[in-house]
């Protein structure tokens, strides 16, 4: 059961049209009421989270292979930032590789999931990011 009485804001930071589709689609279909705003490359996402009009997502899914700014340099923003650093940030990429595990949880990644290339698996790491991360987890609110 969430905690959250509103919708739960989401921002996924993604290239991959497909990736966001899938995304999306997984979201929707879960128990959770959320809102999912996009950001197709870093300097994007830097855009929509230095916006202070606007409302903070209250968690944020992060590529690491992305254009324009990568995701380690968003990474870096966010918790380098006192207003976003509260901010939950999930790593989803297709790295594997141990560097890109090691420095995400240097820079202050709260976990570092590799997408698989199975769709079926990728649907289900999405439910389980929103089963564990927003119906289990007690986020901040924003």
């Amino acid at each position: 059961m969430s905690f959250f009485q509103k919708p739960i804001r989401i921002l996924l930071v993604e290239d991959n049209e497909g990736d966001i589709v899938l995304t999306k689609e997984a979201l929707s279909e879960g128990r959770i009421r959320n809102t999912i705003a996009i950001a197709r490359d870093g300097v994007e996402a830097v855009e929509l989270l230095s916006n202070t009009e606007a409302e903070l997502p209250d968690l944020i899914l992060l590529d690491m292979n992305l254009p324009r700014m990568n995701g380690k340099e968003v990474l870096g923003f966010i918790k380098n930032n006192d207003r976003l650093r509260k901010i939950p940030v999930i790593i989803l990429t297709t790295s594997s590789s141990e560097k890109d595990i090691k420095e995400s949880y240097e820079n202050q990644a709260n976990c570092f999931i590799s997408k698989p290339v199975d769709l079926d698996k990728f649907i289900k790491i999405i439910r389980n990011i929103e089963d564990f991360w927003i119906s289990i987890v007690q986020l901040p609110t924003n």
